[in-house]
């Protein structure tokens, strides 16, 4: 809370006027240490996002493409891509395979009898029923009791054979409980299952396709197997006089799928399949075999270089904006008051001629830059032959051919996307399809001593730099805080200048406050 001041009430001088005149002018002076923290600020925050930007090229572009998988990229075509389609590892082997689907995967899948309870105006001349809701009980349906059902689940029997499951998990019911409550209990158990009272009937799946996911109703008492029959949850009844009669329920058994590639029967719980380097997805049964080629994938290779250069290029104009920016001298962060003289868009403009000039002629900048340019400039000698990015058709444009800040971005001949160079030969592509061996290991060698380079740089560590980072953080967050410093120091050294003059201008109304009292003390005496 500020200090409450009487004063001039003895020399009728505006005091505070006076003080905020004279403190006035040290305030201009610390202005200039808050514009200078403000600039350190900005600046440390320019380095990070060119820094954040460094780093994704760094990692992602300029360390993946040292890899062979860069280069092996291949893909398989399917002659009728409605009936299957295929994902190719750098292991699959090129040629061509015949396949055929005779089964798709299915998921076992129960559609339960209609369910049906005595309507609210029932009586024994007018028989009415009416669809059993979700909340209708077990009870309401004749159970008596409590009853434990049991759900099976295994690979479904053989024509004429008994199903034999390989586990069993236990659904313990009672009179009161709900149709509703009763799905959800399957449901726990590990299924899909639900209630449609629109319907009157139960559904539940499993949760998964294939045969050993395949489930059927198996309880071994009395009380379970009625459940199971008032719930119509098999196929036939199973107790009482009606044992073997229909219950309206569909039971749907689940398989695997099965494919015959080359011959040879594959088979699976989906519809997926991994054979030697492909991975297969049935998506219907054939009735003859289908053509599977498999070959390199030129394209994507192709893409992969061409990435990698937009990416570099990118972050090249990005450096060179920033490091040939134009001046921004005169111009300094504004204050608060003059702030208040401009529009937004005029201090938007003001700042951000400034932030962009943060960067002009920073040595790290060069450094990382300079760094980058000499290791593209490689050449490497490859089976008997030397190469260089020229040889793949790759190359910067004339001095004078170059827009600004572009000397340094290289153009793909024949690349469409450029409108510079789409109507040269396309050198690169054609390489990647005649000597793929020597294309890859040109690239994978270029960008492997680009990202050496660079990683010599973001290896440093010391009291100037973090490890991984680009430029000299812990050196501009240093020069924050004592820029920081200053103005805190600064900012005391007004305050108690300020207090100074406000003590003078005190002890100066005390002074006169004295005198007036002694003045009117004779006054009184000659008066008298």
């Amino acid at each position: 809370m500020g200090k409450i001041r009487i004063t001039g009430m003895n020399s009728g001088l505006d005091t505070d006027a006076m003080v905020r005149e004279l403190v006035n002018a040290y305030e201009k002076q610390g202005e200039k240490y808050t514009k200078a923290k403000t600039k350190t600020e900005w600046k440390q925050e320019a380095w990070a996002t060119l820094n954040n930007k460094i780093k994704n090229f760094y990692s992602k572009y300029a360390s993946n493409m040292r890899f062979s998988s860069a280069y092996s990229k291949k893909k398989t075509t399917v002659s009728d891509s409605s009936k299957a389609s295929v994902i190719t590892s750098e292991n699959a082997v090129n040629g061509t395979q015949t396949l055929e689907i005779s089964k798709l995967a299915k998921s076992g899948y129960l559609t339960g009898g209609e369910l049906q309870v005595k309507a609210e105006d029932w009586t024994a001349e007018n028989q009415k029923y009416v669809k059993a809701g979700k909340s209708t009980t077990l009870g309401d349906l004749g159970l008596t009791g409590e009853a434990t059902v049991l759900i099976g689940k295994g690979k479904p029997a053989t024509a004429g054979g008994t199903f034999t499951p390989d586990s069993t998990q236990e659904i313990k019911v009672k009179a009161d409980t709900t149709l509703e409550e009763f799905a959800k209990y399957v449901s726990a158990a590990g299924y899909n299952a639900s209630y449609d009272e629109s319907t009157g009937r139960f559904f539940i799946s499993s949760k998964e396709s294939g045969a050993a996911n395949n489930f059927e109703f198996v309880s071994d008492t009395d009380a379970g197997k009625k459940v199971q029959d008032i719930l119509k949850l098999t196929e036939t009844t199973s107790t009482g006089e009606s044992a073997g009669a229909s219950t309206g329920a569909k039971k749907i058994n689940g398989e695997d799928a099965q494919i015959k590639l080359n011959g040879v029967d594959f088979y699976s719980s989906t519809n997926n399949f991994s054979v030697n380097g492909l991975t297969i997805t049935a998506k219907d049964v054939t009735s003859g075999p289908l053509s599977v080629v498999t070959d390199t994938d030129y394209d994507e290779i192709y893409d992969n270089v061409k990435n990698f250069f937009k990416e570099y290029n990118s972050l090249m104009v990005e450096m060179d904006k920033l490091y040939n920016a134009a001046s921004s001298k005169g111009y300094e962060p504004l204050t608060a008051d003059e702030k208040e003289a401009m529009t937004d868009d005029e201090i938007e403009k003001w700042e951000k001629k400034i932030k962009d000039s943060l960067l002009k002629n920073d040595s790290e900048l060069d450094t990382i830059a300079s760094t980058m340019r000499s290791a593209m400039l490689s050449t490497f000698d490859i089976g008997g032959s030397t190469y260089s990015l020229s040889s793949f058709g790759i190359h910067t444009l004339g001095y004078f051919e170059a827009a600004d800040n572009e000397k340094n971005v290289y153009h793909i001949d024949g690349n469409s996307d450029d409108t510079d160079t789409s109507g040269n030969e396309d050198r690169l592509r054609a390489m990647i399809a005649s000597n793929p061996s020597a294309t890859a290991e040109f690239f994978q060698k270029l960008s492997g001593k680009l990202y050496d380079a660079m990683n010599k740089i973001a290896s440093t560590s010391d009291n100037y730099t973090s490890f991984g980072n680009f430029y000299s953080d812990k050196k501009l967050q240093n020069e924050y805080v004592d820029k920081q410093k200053q103005v805190d120091k600064w900012d005391k050294y007004v305050a108690d200048m300020e207090e100074k003059y406000y003590k003078q201008f005190t002890a100066m109304e005390s002074a006169m406050s004295s005198l007036n009292s002694q003045q009117s003390y004779i006054s009184q005496l000659f008066a008298g």
